[in-house]
Order: C-alpha cells, then structure tokens, then sequence
C-alpha cells in the first residue's frame, strides 16, 4: 500500500509539473501569434502602400 501512495505522489507531483510547462508555452504561444500578427498586417498594410519592394523568389541568383 505504502509503494502505490509514493507512486502516486510521484505522478502528482510530475503531473504538476508538466501542466505548469504548458500552461507557459501557452503564455510563449500566445505572445506570438500576436507578434505574427501584428507582422501580417504589417506586410498586408507595406502591399496596399505599394512599398512591398521587388520579389526575388522567381529569378535565378547570379552564378547561373
């Protein structure tokens, strides 16, 4: 009986452990999907300005 008690105090406290953990990378996903966010309508305001600059995605760099 005395080894199921520490066993279960064990997980107790592990389990306590593990909901504190993702209660802050909850806080640390929180706080950025806000800065992406905040950086989406950053961009989608720079694109309406038309100062969204050249897209160098389709060319082929120099040394071709």
């Amino acid at each position: 009986m005395l080894e199921l008690e520490e066993k279960i105090a064990h997980l107790t406290k592990t389990v306590d452990e593990l909901s504190d953990v993702v209660a802050e990378q909850q806080k640390e996903i929180t706080s950025l999907a806000t800065w992406v966010q905040k950086l989406v309508q950053r961009e989608a305001e720079r694109d309406q300005a038309g100062g969204g600059g050249h897209v160098y995605s389709d060319e082929r760099p120099p040394h071709y």
